[in-house]
């Protein structure tokens, strides 16, 4: 399933009456989705969302895979980067490097929770912010 069907689904739940069965394939009717509340109708627009729009998860291992990460965002492709698997040495000379990549393509970087950065290029916008800090306390 496409990146795009996965997050048409997530923001508009399709009911099972409106799945087709096509093979081994799953596609959904285009329906028009309403709103649940004025906020929502203001803020979601999903066919704003480009139909190339394409995200990659990345886990690397080493910092020679950073080169990897490059490849993609020059491919105009958002990368998910979590750096648990690697040396703090090494995740940092990591994040140095996708932050350069991200600079000459006029893209962002953010981190998105302990270890796990979101790298995007120009051609995609990110709406919102994450909160890292425990307001529970």
């Amino acid at each position: 399933m496409p990146f795009i069907d996965k997050l048409k689904d997530f923001v508009v739940p399709q009911e099972d009456e409106d799945v087709i069965d096509e093979g081994e394939e799953l596609q959904y009717r285009e329906s028009e989705a309403k709103p649940v509340s004025t906020y929502e109708e203001k803020k979601t627009n999903v066919k704003n969302i480009p139909s190339d729009a394409q995200m990659v998860l990345f886990e690397p291992r080493s910092f020679e895979e950073a080169e990897d990460i490059a490849r993609h965002l020059k491919q105009r492709k958002a990368s998910v980067v979590n750096l648990h698997r690697l040396q703090r040495d090494y995740a940092q000379r990591t994040i140095d490097f996708l932050t350069g990549v991200v600079f000459a393509l006029d893209g962002t970087i953010q981190k998105i929770g302990h270890n796990v950065i979101l790298c995007t290029p120009k051609s995609v916008s990110v709406d919102g912010v994450i909160s890292l800090d425990s307001d529970d306390d």
